[in-house]
C-alpha cells in the first residue's frame, strides 16, 4: 500500500476537493458520517473521522490518536487511510497532520464564501498558529480582493504582505465582513452580539469539553449554520445553548445544503454564525486530492 509522509495539494484544490464533496452529500452520493471516539484505558482516546466519496468510489478514514504522556506534551498524530469501494483494497495510508489544517481552513473559507455577500471586502483572523495562518491563506486564494487584519495573542515574527496585526481583537474585528476565529479557547474569543449585522463569523474551537469561542447566551439570537446537524451535539456552545433551551432545529443549513443552494440564506438583520468540528468527508476530500495530486507526480 502505498504511504505519503509529506502529501501536497494547492489550497484551490484543496477548496475544491471538498465543495464537490459537500455536493456528493447533498445529492446523496457521498456519505458523512460525524466522528466518534473511542477512550483508551488508563488515558487518551483516539479520534475517529470516517467518510466516503462516493464519486470517487472511495471510503477514507482519519485516526487521530491523543497520547498522554507521564512527562511533557502528548503525543497527537492523524492519518487517513482510503480504500476502493470497488475493490476493498487499501489505495494509501497518508500522513494528515498537516491535511487537517488545510481542510480545517477550506471547510471555514468555502462556507464564509458562500454566506458572505459577493462585495464583501474586509476580514479578520483570530489566532495567529497554524490555523489562523492557513484561514489567511485560503481567504486569499479565494478572496483575494478581501483585506485581512489579525489579531494574535503572542509575538508574531513578520507581516505578510497586505496583512494587518491589530493590538486587541476589538481593534481587529471592527467594522469587518467576516470574523474567522482559529484559536483552542476555554473561554468566549468574541461575541457576536456586538458585531454589525450580516457580519459572518466562522469558528472551528477544539473538541476539548467545554471549549467554545462565542458565548453560549449569543447562538440563539444568531443565524447559525453548521457543517452538519451532528455539530450540534459535538460543539459545546451550540449543545450547551439547546440545553438551555435554544431550538437545533432553527439552525438554517449545513455546509452541504449551502453548496447545494437548499439552505435558509440569512436575514440582512442577525450576525451569521458558521461553526464546524471536522468531518470525515473533509478529510476524505483532502487525502483524495492529496492521493490525485501525488498520482501524477508519481504514477
Amino acid at each position: 500500500m502505498l504511504q505519503i509522509e509529506t502529501p501536497r495539494v494547492e489550497a484551490r484544490q484543496v477548496v475544491a476537493a471538498v465543495r464537490q464533496a459537500f455536493a456528493g452529500v447533498a445529492s446523496g452520493s457521498s456519505i458523512a458520517p460525524g466522528q466518534f471516539v473511542v477512550d483508551i484505558a488508563g488515558g487518551g482516546d483516539v479520534i475517529h473521522y470516517p467518510g466516503i466519496l462516493g464519486e470517487a468510489d472511495v471510503y477514507a478514514v482519519k485516526v487521530s490518536p491523543y497520547l498522554p504522556q507521564p512527562s511533557g506534551k502528548a503525543i497527537v498524530t492523524a492519518w487517513t487511510m482510503l480504500i476502493s469501494t470497488r475493490t476493498g483494497d487499501p489505495l494509501a495510508l497518508i500522513n494528515a497532520e498537516n491535511l487537517t489544517t488545510e481542510r480545517t481552513a477550506a471547510t471555514s473559507v468555502l462556507a464564509a464564501d458562500l454566506l458572505l455577500a459577493p462585495d464583501a471586502t474586509s476580514a479578520a483572523v483570530i489566532g495567529w498558529g497554524k490555523l489562523g495562518q492557513a484561514h489567511a491563506r485560503y481567504l486569499r486564494a479565494i478572496r483575494p480582493e478581501m483585506s485581512i487584519r489579525v489579531y494574535a495573542r503572542t509575538a508574531h515574527e513578520a507581516t505578510p504582505d497586505g496583512i494587518r496585526f491589530d493590538a486587541t481583537v476589538a481593534e481587529a474585528v471592527e467594522d469587518v465582513d467576516l470574523v474567522m476565529l482559529c484559536t483552542s479557547a476555554a473561554e468566549d474569543v468574541v461575541d457576536p452580539r456586538e458585531l454589525p449585522p450580516r457580519t459572518v463569523v466562522t469558528s472551528i474551537s477544539t473538541n476539548a469539553r467545554g471549549a467554545r469561542e462565542i458565548p453560549v447566551a449569543a447562538v440563539a439570537e444568531l443565524e447559525v449554520y453548521v457543517d452538519a446537524r451532528t455539530t450540534v451535539d459535538v460543539a459545546s456552545e451550540l449543545r450547551d445553548a439547546a440545553s438551555g433551551g435554544w431550538d437545533p432545529k432553527t439552525v438554517h443549513g449545513t455546509l452541504a445544503e449551502l453548496v447545494a443552494g437548499t439552505a435558509t440564506m440569512p436575514r440582512d438583520d442577525r450576525v451569521v454564525y458558521f461553526r464546524s468540528v471536522g468531518l470525515g468527508i473533509e478529510d476524505a476530500a483532502v487525502a483524495w486530492a492529496a492521493f490525485q495530486a501525488h498520482q501524477e507526480v508519481h504514477p
